[in-house]
């Protein structure tokens, strides 16, 4: 039985409860506010032990950003935070949870592309996800490369935005430049010059840039589907 998608009531953002591995998992659907597109959005937030939740300002800057351009975006709590059964995970059952958000966005809207997000310590867990269930795109937020072990994850083959401020208090630029330099499929990296981990005041220009990145990720589908017609 098909499901129906949650943003056909027409609200603008609407929760949602799904099933994870550890029992319901807590969420919201930002629903595009421009004409709907082929892709759908799951974006991951920072860790739980320091407050991370759905609500982090930057998740949330992201998932307006997704659903402006026909988008409509998943944020959620991974276990333990809010209403989402379960206890933390250092990032694997985390990722299970990433995982179980895919598949039920997917079912939702059948045969849709995903952009996969995260932020700071979901930025870990969405590469993690990534490498089971690859994405359409992904977009990486002050990725915490010396905390975690980023080193042995393979990175996605998919349209790669990576954002690191230069000023941040908690993740090193300069640890993130230097893991980048190690790929071999190294991501689109912007340095955000003065901005700290949070992105305090800069939020409108985090929000742009990632805009811009989901532009040309959505153009480069039109083309294909263009040049795909041509050839049929």
């Amino acid at each position: 039985m098909l499901m129906t998608h949650p943003c056909s009531s027409g609200m603008t953002s609407v929760p949602v409860t799904f099933s994870g591995p550890e029992g319901a998992l807590e969420g919201r659907i930002d629903c595009a506010s421009a004409a709907q597109t082929d892709m759908q959005a799951v974006l991951c937030h920072p860790l739980s032990t320091h407050g991370g939740t759905m609500q982090n300002k930057v998740v949330h800057t992201l998932a307006k950003a997704a659903a402006a351009k026909g988008i409509s975006a998943l944020r959620f709590n991974f276990r333990g935070v809010g209403m989402s059964a379960g206890s933390f995970d250092e990032g694997a059952g985390e990722t299970d949870d990433a995982l179980a958000a895919m598949r039920w966005m997917e079912e939702a809207r059948p045969g849709s592309n995903l952009l996969l997000g995260g932020f700071s310590f979901g930025s870990y867990v969405a590469m993690r996800a990534a490498a089971e269930h690859p994405p359409t795109a992904m977009i990486s937020i002050a990725p915490p490369v010396r905390m975690f072990e980023f080193a042995i994850l393979h990175p996605p083959s998919c349209p790669w935005l990576m954002i690191q401020g230069d000023d941040d208090e908690i993740v090193d630029a300069t640890d993130v430049i230097n893991w980048v330099r190690t790929l071999k499929q190294p991501p689109e990296l912007h340095i955000m010059e003065g901005a700290g981990h949070f992105f305090h005041g800069r939020l409108v220009e985090l929000r742009d840039i990632c805009n811009e990145f989901i532009d040309r990720v959505l153009n480069k589908q039109m083309q294909g589907r263009s040049l795909g017609g041509d050839s049929a």
